[in-house]
Order: C-alpha cells, then structure tokens, then sequence
C-alpha cells in the first residue's frame, strides 16, 4: 500500500482519491477545512496547503503529491501563485511526483484542434497564469529537484461545469435551459473520471513525467447536440435550449465575480475549442469514458 496526497477535495479531488482508494492506496487528502470523500481507505486532514513546511511533512514518503485545488476563479491571481509555489517545494522537499490536474487555458485562443503539440500561448494574465504555472514545474524537474507531470481537461460534463450548472439541472427539471454560450459550435467536453484516471495514471508513470498530456475526451459536441444527448441518455423531456445573450451576461458580471470572470473564456464558446487527445490514448492505452454513461452521472 502506497501513501497519495491530495490537495483538495473537489470533483477532480474526490475522484481520484476515491478511485486511489478502491484501489487500495493509502489515500491523505488536504484541504483548508478537513473534508474530502468519507471512505475507510482515506484519510482527511485540515492544513493551508501554502504552508510549504507543513504540506512536505504531510507529503512525507509519497509516491505522489496531486494537486487538485480549484481557487475561486476570480482570486486566481492573488490565490494560486502562493499555493503553486508551495506544492512545488513540499513535493522538492518530500521526493514525491508532483501531478496537476489543469485545464487549458494557457493556451489562449487558438485556431484548430489543440494536440500534444499545441504551445502554450495565452497572453491574458489569468489565462497565462496556468501557463507559468506548469512553466516553473517543467523547469524544476529538468533541473532534477522534482519530478513534475501535467494533465489538462475541457469543461466537465459531471460537475462545475458550464453544462452540469447551466443546463443539467434545468433539464432535469424539464425546464428550458438557458446557456451563455452559443449553442451551434464544436466544444469539448471531458468525464471527471478520466480526469482522475489520466491524473493517477501520470503520477504513477515515469513515462509520463515531465510532460503535460490531455486527458481522453471524446469527439466535440455542439450545447445543443449535448443537451439532447444529456436528455436522451437520461429519457428526460425533449431538451429546450436557449442562448443567453451576452449583454445580459455583461450586465450580470457587474455583480457576480464568477459572472463577470466568464468574459475572459467567452472565446472558448464562440468558435470551436476541441482537443485531440490522441497521443494520451496512445501512449498510455487509455480511452475516454462511454458519453452516455457520463452524461447518466450529471448532478
């Protein structure tokens, strides 16, 4: 049995603690307040992970330190820096494989497909954050003080998600849903579970280490080709969809700071955003979960 540490206990958090745990590892998930998964296999403790002396000690003697925080979107900037800083040194210190789980924001808008190949270049300070972020990691591990990998996902299709929020819940309730994104353009969109499967995977690997990977996704789907796929699946009502228009989301960011934050990823819903996670699926025989089963897994 082998010791896992987590930081946070998100969705992706969770996921891969409990996946860890049904395995039988030794699963030690760390966040601000002590919670994460209730399972025999893991154990829950309450520390700030930018203390870096106290996450190296919990890290102690791990295989891996998998950092699955999720600062609030609006204090990115002012969160993660600090926080990144800390995994960085706790995983130096303790020896263990510093695994993210990322998104892909850092590469800024692009034109076609993003592949193994795409460079990261985001220039929005927000954007590029997450860029630098992997940056300062690649660059300790080719120094030889880390061994550091990355995995990097779509939108979630289960939870905190455009689509799990924006229109799962309504659609279960047999209500017009109503998106702030146009509803006729190619989008990917990627499971929580093969988030957390390609995030153990590459912690877990030598492969894997010192390189950033997208997670298995399956082929892009318009909201509209989504959300009558979510309602099929799920034999709800016929879905009923609806663009929110963007003055009104504008408006609604002058008083909500995740609202207001949208405008940032607006690109990523007003052309095609797709991945092409081939190379992943390749080289470590992974396969992105059954679409149906997923969208059956939608809060």
């Amino acid at each position: 049995m082998t010791l896992h540490v987590i930081v946070g206990a998100g969705p992706i958090g969770t996921a891969t603690a409990t996946l860890l745990a049904g395995r039988g590892e030794q699963v030690r998930v760390v966040t601000r307040s002590g919670g994460g998964p209730e399972h025999p296999g893991v154990e829950r403790v309450a520390a700030d992970a930018t203390n870096a002396d106290r996450l190296a000690k919990l890290a102690e003697g791990a295989a891996a330190l998998y950092n699955c925080a999720s600062p609030q979107y609006h204090r990115w900037l002012t969160d993660w820096p600090p926080l990144a800083e800390s995994l960085l040194t706790a995983a130096e210190r303790s020896g263990a494989v510093l695994a993210t789980a990322s998104n892909l924001y850092g590469y800024g808008e692009v034109d076609g497909p993003i592949t193994a190949a795409t460079p990261l270049a985001a220039k929005h300070p927000k954007l590029r954050l997450r860029a630098d972020m992997w940056r300062a990691a690649l660059a300790a591990h080719e120094a030889g003080r880390v061994r550091a990998t990355e995995v990097r996902a779509s939108d979630y299709i289960e939870a905190n998600s455009i689509f799990s929020v924006a229109l799962g819940k309504p659609l279960r309730a047999g209500k017009r849903a109503f998106v702030p994104a146009a509803l006729d353009t190619k989008h990917s969109w990627t499971s929580i579970a093969d988030v957390a499967q390609t995030l153990v995977t590459a912690g877990t690997t030598e492969r894997a280490w010192g390189e950033a990977w997208l997670v298995p996704t399956n082929a892009p789907l318009t909201v509209r080709e989504l959300a009558t796929r979510f309602t099929e699946s799920n034999a709800l009502p016929k879905a009923k969809v609806s663009e929110l228009p963007y003055p009104i989301l504008w408006t609604a960011g002058l008083f909500v700071p995740m609202i207001r934050e949208l405008r940032t990823t607006r690109y990523q819903f007003t052309r095609p955003f797709v991945i092409d996670s081939s190379h992943t699926e390749r080289v470590f025989d992974l396969s992105p979960t059954d679409l149906d089963t997923a969208l059956k897994n939608v809060a």
